[in-house]
């Protein structure tokens, strides 16, 4: 049995919004996107990404 994860990682969100890999890693660090660095690695969380999404959908 496997819990569902609850974050995702800077790749997986750049395939979901179609852009490049260094783009979305440029807009996690600049904060545009909202992520999270643990240790050497940034996650973004799911329910953080889908109400950020939402909210720039709206603007």
């Amino acid at each position: 049995m496997s819990a569902a994860r609850a974050a995702y990682s800077v790749s997986e969100v750049a395939r979901l919004l179609g852009i490049g890999r260094s783009l979305a890693y440029h807009q996690v660090r600049t904060g545009v996107i909202p992520a999270r660095q643990l240790g050497d690695r940034w996650v973004i969380s799911k329910a953080r990404f889908h109400k950020w999404l939402d909210e720039e959908e709206a603007m």
